[in-house]
């Protein structure tokens, strides 16, 4: 019998096969992900900027080991783009598949999401690693072992890779770690059974050690699936890296024109971009941030819960905020973007701010996929003046149960315009009136005739005449003093002057208990909280004939309310701003006329006041209305007129500081 000799590469795949079938018997000395990572994993050159060897970043080491530490149940990462994300759920795979051989679950938001990461990513990293690629014997063959939805490795264990619409996708099936990637881009409602999330842990239930692992670019605030997991985990971490001037840790933060730190960079030259530290202004560059030469570098940073002080730098050893060692947490969230990232340039961070920069869908993009934060839509849809156009109503005259009319001004360069509102129990309120009066706003022609006009009264449908209980007049702009004058002649309580104040949690009214120098209540007023109410209110849709709280009336009547007092009131819509490193949101015309919405803000304003610091109550609608505090007017402007019968409704007249009878 002639006995053959084998080939060298018999042979080789004899010690292959051999490998493979004694793989599942071999116990490695316990590694951490990242040691795993840096000693195994590859870069393939078909989704990778630069092929070659991986060498886990500094701001990627405690997310990559937190995912693979078996203590830690579930790892959230709301992120930006050009970090390296992917490649980390990668080297976890191979890490889980090979090192720790558990079985693993990915999902995608779609099939078609699916399909891309398995071609681009799941099998390059198969044939790129080479621990693993050991395990995979059928690679680049037709196999029943290697579908696109799954992948059978020669140790027993399994990668399985599923679309995230279909409820089927979630069933049947066991694992030791899932991963959701992309997760904001998942349907909220998998078919009405349940939200991705909650329908693919329950694959984990038997596990030894279970592992949940969330990331995602974030999408719209109050709606995103990545922001309603992070905020769920009470370890929230940012990355706090050392000054490389001073060494004062801090969080980079993106900044702006009006902040004392943050970015900055030369007009016109992004290339100029630097960091100003927050603690002692200190300039520094990106490479100087990483270069480990330095005293201080970003490989010094560490990962630091706001709220509970704890901290890691490596996300296997865990501690309190003094310092003492504690056990890793059960669920952590991770915040991160692009500015401690080298695979990016500052300078090109600033280019793709320039170029947001007064776009809104593309700031949107920027500050999704840059700055790693959820973007927060205008206040809804926004209101379009046709549809309170064709819901206007027909009253000549106040209904019986409206209780109080409230006034307010507002001061343009060549007229004063006002509108007066009556309010009812449950702030339903009623346009009562219009007036616009042109001229010289510093003129005592147009000043009289705007005297006139505060002191002129409504007849209710029940036959009642009320006067405005109050005015607020806007007092900013080059006409203060005018404004200020007309306050202290027909009363300073009565005519108030008013200014702005666009930041939210400021109160509608702030009525100050002393007059200022001028000797007038200067009455600061909240208008992004005044605006928000209004807008909300103006959607509440009138029942006919039915009292309904908080709705405004409109009515059928071109003199008060025609097309363009309508579009006034529509003018504005809620924009993200960014001011002092924070983003903020204000409502902004974008140029268009507001001056219906800026009166009905001050009457609102004067509706505050008359509230809450002179006693008003609008639900005691039977009951007699409580007058305004005393005149505090130096001259008379008009004789007041002699008060009308009793009104039943009323419950008799009170005169006002104004003069008028109610």
């Amino acid at each position: 019998m002639t006995i053959s000799t084998p080939t060298a590469d018999q042979v080789a795949e004899l010690a292959k096969a051999v490998r493979a079938g004694l793989a599942a018997l071999y116990r490695p000395p316990p590694m951490t992900a990242v040691e795993w990572a840096d000693e195994n994993f590859y870069l393939s050159s078909e989704s990778s900027y630069h092929e070659g060897r991986w060498e886990t970043l500094a701001f990627q080491v405690a997310i990559l080991n937190a995912m693979g530490n078996d203590e830690i149940r579930k790892v959230n990462v709301m992120k930006s783009a050009r970090l390296g994300y992917t490649k980390m759920l990668l080297a976890l795979c191979g890490y889980k598949i090979e090192h720790q051989k558990r079985n693993g679950l990915t999902f995608s938001p779609t099939d078609d999401d699916r399909d891309r990461f398995m071609k681009s990513h799941v099998e390059t990293m198969i044939r790129d690693v080479e621990v693993v690629n050991e395990l995979a014997p059928w690679y680049g063959k037709k196999h029943r072992d290697n579908t696109m939805s799954a992948k059978v490795f020669a140790n027993g264990k399994q990668l399985i890779c599923h679309g995230g619409k279909a409820a089927r996708n979630y069933r049947e099936i066991s694992a030791d770690f899932v991963i959701y990637d992309e997760l904001a881009g998942f349907d909220r409602d998998i078919e009405k059974e349940g939200t991705p999330t909650s329908l693919g842990d329950k694959r984990l239930e038997g596990a030894t050690y279970p592992k949940s692992i969330r990331g995602s670019t974030p999408k719209v605030r109050g709606k995103c699936q990545m922001e309603q997991a992070a905020e769920e985990a009470p370890i929230k971490l940012r990355f706090r890296v050392p000054c490389p001037s001073c060494g004062e840790e801090q969080v980079l933060k993106w900044g702006g024109d009006d902040c004392a730190f943050g970015f900055k960079w030369d007009p016109g030259a992004p290339s100029s971009a630097f960091y100003l530290c927050e603690h002692n202004g200190c300039a520094f560059r990106q490479h100087e941030l990483h270069d480990e030469s330095r005293e201080y570098n970003i490989t010094q940073g560490r990962y630091v819960c706001d709220e509970t002080g704890v901290w890691t730098r490596d996300g296997m050893e865990w501690f309190d905020a003094e310092g003492q060692s504690i056990p890793a947490p059960r669920a952590v969230t991770f915040h991160i973007w692009t500015a401690y990232s080298p695979l990016t340039t500052w300078e090109q961070i600033v280019i793709d701010f320039l170029d947001a920069k007064g776009d809104p869908v593309k700031l949107k993009t920027f500050v999704n996929t840059t700055l790693g934060e959820t973007w927060e839509d205008e206040l809804g849809e926004k209101l379009e003046w046709e549809s309170l156009y064709g819901r206007r109503e027909v009253f000549d005259q106040m209904p019986a149960r409206a209780v109080a009319l409230m006034g307010g001004i507002d001061t343009q360069d060549d007229r004063y315009e006002a509108r007066v509102w009556a309010f009812g129990p449950g702030e339903e309120a009623w346009l009562v009136d219009r007036w616009i009066l042109y001229g010289d706003p510093a003129g005592a022609e147009l000043l009289k005739k705007v005297g006139e006009r505060l002191h002129r009264t409504y007849t209710r449908e029940d036959g009642a005449r009320l006067g405005v209980m109050r005015w607020c007049w806007d007092s900013g702009g080059h006409y203060t003093d005018e404004v200020y004058g007309q306050s202290k002649k027909h009363g300073r309580r009565w005519v108030v002057p008013i200014r702005g104040a666009p930041v939210y949690g400021k109160p509608i009214q702030n009525f100050p208990r002393k007059r200022n120098q001028k000797g007038v209540y200067l009455t600061e007023v909240g208008t992004d909280n005044a605006k928000e109410l209004i807008f909300n209110r103006l959607q509440i849709q009138p029942q006919p004939g039915a009292p309904v709280p908080g709705c405004v009336h409109l009515p059928v009547d071109d003199e008060r309310c025609d097309e363009e007092e309508l579009k006034q009131l529509t003018a504005e819509v809620k924009v993200m701003k960014i001011e002092k490193g924070r983003r903020v949101y204000r409502w902004d015309a974008g140029g268009r006329r507001n001056e219906a919405l800026d009166c009905f803000v001050y009457a609102l304003a004067a509706l505050r006041i008359s509230q809450q610091r002179f006693g008003l109550d609008l639900e005691a609608a039977n009951d007699p209305v409580v007058p305004a505090a005393p005149a505090e007017a130096t001259t008379p402007t008009t004789t007041a007129p002699a008060p009308p019968a009793p009104a039943t409704a009323g419950g008799g007249w009170l005169r006002t500081e104004g003069g008028n009878w109610l």
